[in-house]
């Protein structure tokens, strides 16, 4: 067994108890692979328009999209039904995809630094980036959390937090008008055209 198949093995058993002073390196690992089965897909992608499905799945795999839409929505999510909180975090989770994806280009890829990650909390690390893409440089840090495995909770873009940012927006549109003016919100932003 290579040891790049042990630690694909590695991750896909979720019972397994990793060390604390191992979960920056775990975490970091899991999202250098994630990274490149996303730009191994998005390589097969035809256009820059069909990358949001072709990359769907492999985000779905990788990304909390459930703790990122909770999160987005604040206090207001407790007082969603099941159902409200399924269809929000659908909708969320198709708004970033495309909003993601439709800034790359199918064969482009970035250059990637990974920085050393840190662990500010028990099952959290934060595994910093600095990115060069089409000439332009970004500093990306990615928060990962143990959740049957290492996924991405949030992305923190110069500074900016992808969740933070959806907050300011939703948790206004629940003051305004509660869960469905969330949904209504979120459907119009995913029904634009790209």
């Amino acid at each position: 067994m290579t040891s790049r198949s042990f630690l694909a093995a590695l991750f896909t058993v979720p019972w397994i108890a990793i060390p604390a002073s191992a979960q920056p390196v775990d975490a970091q690992l899991r999202l250098k692979s994630a990274v490149n089965e996303v730009l191994a897909v998005a390589d097969r992608a035809p256009s820059r328009s069909a990358l949001p499905e072709r990359v769907r799945p492999v985000l779905m795999k990788h990304v909390s999209f459930e703790t990122m839409t909770r999160r987005a929505v604040g206090v207001g999510w407790r007082s969603m039904t099941e159902d409200q909180q399924r269809r929000a975090t659908q909708l969320f989770a198709t708004l970033i995809i495309r909003s993601y994806s439709s800034k790359f280009t199918p064969g482009e890829h970035p250059a990637i630094t990974y920085l050393n990650a840190v662990s500010p909390a028990a099952g959290r690390v934060d595994v910093p980036t600095k990115m060069v893409y089409k000439g332009s440089h970004y500093s990306v840090t990615y928060r990962m959390e143990q959740e049957s495995g290492w996924k991405i909770a949030d992305v923190v873009i110069e500074g900016v937090s992808l969740i933070a940012n959806y907050r300011s927006q939703l948790d206004a549109q629940f003051k305004k008008g509660g869960a469905e003016s969330v949904l209504s919100s979120l459907t119009q932003s995913v029904s634009r055209p790209q």
